[in-house]
């Protein structure tokens, strides 16, 4: 660990080795810092140009001419292009339209002293002025690029991937994922039983977690398939298969074994969600849904409950049935007879994901730290 260093003492390595620590952290920081600081200087050149209402004073190269001023007032300068000023512009038109619908929160995300005094004192802006500069102004400018010019008039959904890649930490290339596959229009939308089955606050997070359909696009698949074939097609694109089914989700295993009295029986796809503090089972079926798909996973819904479910730390298993294909109705009257927390949802092949996405597997300590703090409560 010394190697390298002038001076050859424990003491000393250590402390250098945590001002490394530091020192990373504190650019790390300064990067968010800057980002936010740049993203708030475009939002006020955005409501300037709109206010001020300066193409109509100055005529309409009144934004080129602003770009050369610009540029030639600060040389150094690599954001005052006119192509980043137009979206500047754009940037405030989309999201002011979406905050109007909440004039209070507009009053607080531009009253500058209330909001830098707040994070001054202690580093952490309380809510909801935080919340609301988190959203806006914690994302990357390349972020916002991208989703001005997929929802520039659709501020709802802009939002809702600027919320989205706030909390997960999206790169581009995910947020684009996610955006070509319409997470917004799926996310939430597979028919369940959670509002009956599990207690409120849970019940909300395990709903929101859900898809319909699933994309499984990912998987290559484009000739005739059986389960099989397809379940070892998402287990051979973890990455991606996780990624897909959402926040928090930690591998187990593929046809996991559960001994029941005399009879061995195999669960297709077995997760543990580190959020909702539970297991999560999944059977995959390439037909159409049935009532008796929804018998069989409920049998595994309460069997893990029984051996896996560990008290006072797992809450109660929860169940996903995803199909090729469903009738609406007769999902609904099957989620009616179930007392057990289960869901069913459709699944497509149809979309084109990348081919590879870094940092969407909770790690062993996550997992870890989550069930430790269980057995402590």
């Amino acid at each position: 660990m010394s190697k390298g260093l002038t001076i050859i003492d424990k003491d000393y390595t250590q402390w250098v080795e945590n001002l490394s620590v530091r020192y990373r952290q504190s650019q790390i920081k300064a990067a968010v810092r800057v980002n936010r600081e740049l993203l708030k200087y475009y939002w006020e050149l955005g409501r300037d140009i709109e206010e001020m209402h300066v193409e109509e004073r100055w005529g309409q190269s009144v934004i080129k001419n602003l770009s050369v001023d610009l540029q030639l007032k600060n040389p150094n300068s690599t954001g005052l292009s006119r192509t980043n000023i137009y979206y500047a512009k754009k940037f405030y038109l989309l999201y002011s339209q979406h905050l109007k619908v909440v004039p209070q929160a507009v009053g607080q995300l531009e009253d500058e002293n209330a909001s830098q005094s707040a994070e001054d004192s202690s580093g952490v802006v309380p809510q909801p002025v935080g919340q609301l500069k988190e959203m806006l102004f914690s994302i990357p400018w390349g972020h916002h690029r991208y989703l001005i010019d997929r929802y520039g008039t659709e501020p709802e959904k802009a939002f809702f991937y600027v919320k989205k890649t706030m909390k997960e930490g999206w790169s581009r290339d995910v947020l684009l994922n996610f955006m070509d596959s319409g997470l917004y229009e799926r996310e939430g939308k597979t028919l369940t039983n959670f509002t009956r089955t599990l207690p409120d606050e849970a019940s909300d997070l395990a709903q929101e977690l859900t898809k319909d359909p699933y994309n499984f696009a990912f998987t290559g698949i484009t000739k005739p398939y059986n389960e099989q074939i397809l379940k070892d097609a998402l287990l051979a694109n973890i990455s991606q298969f996780l990624l897909e089914l959402g926040t928090g989700f930690a591998y187990v295993g593929k046809e996991y074994r559960l001994q029941i009295g005399q009879k061995e029986k195999f669960i297709d796809l077995l997760f543990y969600n580190i959020n909702l503090s539970c297991y999560v089972v999944i059977e995959v079926k390439i037909g159409e849904f049935d009532f008796q798909d929804l018998g069989q996973l409920s049998g595994y819904v309460v069997a893990c409950n029984h051996i896996l479910k560990k008290e006072g730390r797992d809450n109660p298993t929860i169940g996903l049935l995803i199909c090729r294909q469903k009738d609406s109705l007769l999902a609904q009257y099957a989620l009616e007879g179930s007392n057990l927390p289960l869901g069913i949802s459709e699944y497509e092949l149809s979309k084109l994901y990348p081919e590879k996405v870094d940092g969407t597997i909770p790690t062993i300590e996550e997992i870890e730290a989550k069930l430790g703090n269980k057995d402590k409560s």
